[in-house]
């Protein structure tokens, strides 16, 4: 309930003539505030006329006024800046730890509105609650939101990018490798992979690019994918942990502990070891990509930066043991786009916003408009409620919206559940 009293008073949705405290003076919202997600007030530097003069302060809000003591903010200092109690139940009479009385106003939602927000967030057994909406809001707002999400999202992939860059001191070809390691992951496997690249460092593998059985030992090394049933049915793998043993004992590797690769379910393409091997491929010969990726003329050229050449035995097998009866390639055409999406795209929007780029974050975007929409249970979703997605530029957006405000039930923070619960209360008042 005091998510859906901060929205009220944030998005101002009370009727004027109602905001009086509880002792009769007049109360008008000039400023709301700023939203505190963390301890201590919820809302911070608000502006509020009470009775024709005017305060500037904190405003906390409760359901029931009892809950201030309860809180036990009648003795914690940083309570002592709020300048307005909004409350929907006035059972107690509040003060700041100096004895002062907190001027206090009810705020009591609408029946109606507090319905449709607990249609919205409190349906657990449905999946989007406000499929039945969508189809029907004019097509230019859920474009305009969806277009903000696509934006927030390879934003957000860029900011995780860029911490990436800091750790290993502005070395765009290493975060290049990490970036690259963790995409094969697929999301599945994504942070067994980050940590399987951050335990390698390109310069050793470097000194021996020329080799890919010597990458392979490497990697594979280790990811501790060389464990003893692998060793003991495969003797190519038996000498990848030979060579590995050597090249710890030469750089002073470190295998990291319980990776946690996971694989039930999971189809062979998919397995973390032909993944491993697809970069051992990216690498031999020595890695280069991340200049490459920054001079992308079109998808093709994006698409082929992930689909090298496979070794001879990895051409066979889907992981250690007994070779398969056809030849396998690299990674597939969807894979590859995925990792257009999820690398290329992303590196490219990292550099470009690091160096003031603007040809290239445009460049990163256009590359995502230039890819069909991806298919995932996320775009299934919408799609059923109405939605057409054209391109990955949209599904991404999507996949950022289920994400981070469907799942977390956060249709406060929405723009279509905004526009629901403001109309509500609009039409009411």
């Amino acid at each position: 309930m005091e998510k859906l009293m901060q929205y009220v008073w944030q998005q101002r949705l009370l009727p004027v003539a109602e905001m009086r405290t509880v002792d009769g003076r007049k109360v008008e919202i000039i400023d709301p505030g700023l939203l505190n997600t963390d301890a201590g007030p919820d809302f911070f530097n608000a502006k509020v006329s009470i009775g024709g003069e005017v305060w500037v302060g904190n405003v906390e809000i409760h359901y029931r006024a009892s809950d201030w003591h309860r809180h036990k903010h009648n003795t914690d200092p940083a309570y002592d800046s709020v300048i307005l109690h909004v409350v929907d139940k006035d059972d107690a009479i509040v003060r700041r730890a100096d004895g002062q009385i907190v001027p206090q106003m009810r705020m009591p939602c609408d029946p109606a509105l507090n319905s449709r927000y607990s249609e919205l967030v409190g349906r657990a057994d449905i999946d989007l609650p406000c499929s039945r909406e969508i189809s029907s809001l004019p097509p230019i707002y859920i474009t305009d939101w969806i277009s903000s999400l696509a934006y927030e999202r390879i934003y957000d992939k860029a900011e995780r990018i860029e911490s990436i860059r800091q750790r290993l001191a502005g070395d765009w070809e290493q975060v290049c490798y990490v970036t690259v390691a963790r995409g094969l992951g697929f999301g599945t496997n994504s942070e067994p992979f980050e940590r399987l690249a951050l335990s390698l460092p390109l310069m050793f593998i470097g000194k021996h690019s020329d080799s890919l059985t010597a990458i392979e030992a490497l990697l594979f090394g280790q990811s501790g994918l060389l464990n003893a049933r692998a060793t003991a049915i495969d003797p190519y793998a038996a000498r990848l942990k030979k060579e590995h043993a050597f090249f710890s004992t030469k750089f002073g590797l470190s295998q990291p502990q319980a990776l946690g690769w996971k694989m039930a379910r999971m189809r062979p393409a998919n397995f973390p070891h032909r993944r491993i091997a697809v970069l051992a491929a990216m690498l031999h010969g020595g890695f280069r990509l991340m200049s490459r990726i920054l001079d992308i003329r079109n998808l093709d050229e994006a698409c082929a930066l992930f689909t090298p050449e496979m070794s001879q035995y990895w051409q066979l097998h889907y992981s250690f043991g007994t070779p398969g009866s056809r030849e396998l390639g690299s990674l597939s055409r969807s894979s590859a786009l995925v990792m257009v999406i999820n690398v290329a795209a992303p590196l490219m929007m990292a550099y470009g916003m690091t160096h003031g780029d603007h040809r290239l974050t445009d460049a990163a975007i256009e590359l995502l408009h230039d890819i069909k929409a991806e298919k995932n249970s996320v775009v299934e979703l919408f799609e059923r409620a109405g939605l057409k997605v054209r391109d990955a530029f949209s599904s991404q957006g999507l996949i950022q919206l289920r994400r981070n405000y469907c799942e977390k039930r956060k249709c406060l923070y929405c723009r279509i559940g905004h526009r629901r619960l403001s109309y509500c209360a609009l039409r009411k008042n």
